[in-house]
């Protein structure tokens, strides 16, 4: 459903306690002192050693939203504009579209993982022609684990990965059908 004239740089989801915008450099700080050891122990990628490589992450992010390939947004607190992660849709053009989101420490444990990635799932089937959405898991993360099961996921495959930190992940890949 996308057109060439459809800019992702542009996409605002709102939520009852959330505001989900574009990835900007704005929030270079906040992902670099967040993005860190303990948040991603469940993640493929690895924390930045410095700044330098936070701003490439989101430039590469923005590059990405302008080529139309995925969707990055910030996670916000609708009323207080307080930073609390990160979330995306990547290949956004295939058949099955990746979701992926990270918040920080503090942000954990208050419902914000399925109240975000339940919103990418409304806007990606108001917005994508895709079949079904993938949302890999460690298996050791079970708030994680929760979110896709709550969206009507199926367990589609289990592997191992190793991240970039080294950290051999269990995954367990769930399948979410477009309603």
């Amino acid at each position: 459903m996308l057109t060439p004239n459809h800019i992702l740089l542009n996409v605002e989801i709102v939520t009852e306690r959330l505001l989900l915008q574009p990835i900007s450099i704005v929030y270079e700080d906040d992902i670099f002192k967040e993005f860190n050891e303990e948040i991603t122990t469940y993640t493929y990628p690895c924390p930045a050693r410095d700044i330098s490589e936070t701003r490439s992450f989101i430039e590469d992010s923005i590059a990405g939203m302008k080529n139309e390939k995925d969707l990055h947004c910030v996670i916000l607190d609708k009323d207080t504009q307080e930073f609390l992660g990160c979330a995306g849709i990547h290949n956004i053009n295939g058949k099955s579209p990746e979701l992926g989101i990270w918040l920080k420490k503090s942000a954990h444990g208050n419902g914000y993982g399925l109240e975000t990635i339940a919103a990418l799932k409304k806007w990606a089937d108001n917005n994508l022609e895709y079949e079904q959405l993938i949302y890999p898991v460690d298996k050791a993360n079970i708030p994680s684990k929760r979110i896709p099961e709550k969206l009507s996921g199926k367990i589609a495959r289990e592997f191992e990965q190793v991240n970039l930190s080294g950290r051999v992940l269990q995954i367990i890949e769930f399948r979410i059908p477009k309603n």
